[in-house]
């Protein structure tokens, strides 16, 4: 095994939480999941949907993988790559989104709202 690998062990030394800890991550989870679900019927916040609905999913990513995949309790250099991971996702979204915004194309808008393409 190499000495990375080696480092990388599972040594089991410390304490994972309890059961108590779990349900509280899952009541969280839930509460997070049922303000989505607000946000979404109501129409005065559609302006700050989007980027609602983007923070809140990113946080509740961030506390799947910290508590469920247990990168809260392993080696730190496992978090910086799940990390690296949600950085770089969060980069390629936001420069589509921007890509989408200011240079659409149109057959895609006249496909999104049912107009014929002028030619």
């Amino acid at each position: 095994m190499s000495s990375i690998a080696a480092d990388l062990q599972h040594d089991g030394g410390h304490a994972h939480p309890g059961d108590r800890t779990y349900i509280k991550v899952a009541i969280l989870l839930s509460i997070i999941t049922l303000a989505e679900l607000v946000i979404y019927y109501i129409s005065g916040l559609r302006s700050i949907l989007v980027p609602s609905l983007i923070i809140m999913s990113v946080f509740k990513f961030c506390t799947v993988v910290l508590y469920f995949m247990h990168l809260k309790f392993d080696d730190r250099r496992l978090l910086y790559m799940f990390a690296a991971a949600m950085v770089l996702t969060l980069i390629i979204v936001g420069a589509l989104d921007a890509l989408f915004r200011y240079h659409a194309i149109d057959y895609a808008s006249n496909f999104l709202t049912g107009r014929e393409a002028e030619h």
